[in-house]
Order: C-alpha cells, then structure tokens, then sequence
C-alpha cells in the first residue's frame, strides 16, 4: 500500500449529513469518496488508498465498526473517525479497541471534525 493520501471514505447513509460532511472536507481540500452503505465501501477496490475514514456507526446494512473491520482485513491503515447519534461510553470502549482514533457525537461540530482528522 501507497502512503496515506487526503482522500477521506465517507460513509453514512443520511443523505442530508453525507452530502454536508462532503462539502466541508471538499472546502478544506479533501479528496472525499462518499457511499451510502457499508457495503458499497467495503466492496470498493480502490478504497485502500484512502488516509481517512469517516464512518457513522448505524448504517441501513452494517456498523461502522464492521467498516473498519473490513478495510483493516485488506490492508488499510489510515485514521478513522465514528460518528454517532447514539454515543454511549460502552459504544466508544468498543470502537477504540476496535482501532478507531475518535469517536465523535452527532450533531457534528467542524472544529470536532476537523480535528479528528489532524
């Protein structure tokens, strides 16, 4: 695998906060690659060269600690941020140990956002 790159993976299925979460990290020069579904990022091939993972936990066929789970087994090592509307200290216990670097609480903060990423 290359170095990290700026591309973030972007998964959530609310369409409303996906295309918001877009375009903050497009402004701020981010190569975002959005899906809807865990699934649809797990399955793509190109995935591996992203720096970045912006997960939410609850998606329609999946969570987004089985993302993680699914990238780290093909070889991905970048920085990976969950967001959740649900958060609970049991949920971000278990998304640390599962090697997220944050876990961060809808609604989102920018500031929060952007610093998870740093």
């Amino acid at each position: 695998m290359s170095a990290p790159s700026d591309r973030v993976l972007l998964v959530e299925d609310d369409d409303a906060v996906r295309r918001s979460i877009h375009l903050l990290l497009h402004g701020r020069g981010y190569d975002v690659k959005s899906y809807s579904g865990a699934a649809m990022v797990v399955g793509d091939g190109d995935a591996e060269r992203a720096g970045y993972l912006i997960t939410d936990y609850r998606l329609a066929d999946g969570d987004g600690i089985g993302v993680l789970r699914g990238l780290r087994r093909r070889g991905w090592h970048g920085r990976a941020v969950l967001v959740t509307g649900h958060y609970s200290d049991t949920l971000c216990a278990a998304a640390l140990a599962s090697g997220f670097d944050a876990v961060l609480e809808k609604p989102l903060k920018q500031g929060q956002l952007l610093a998870a990423l740093a």
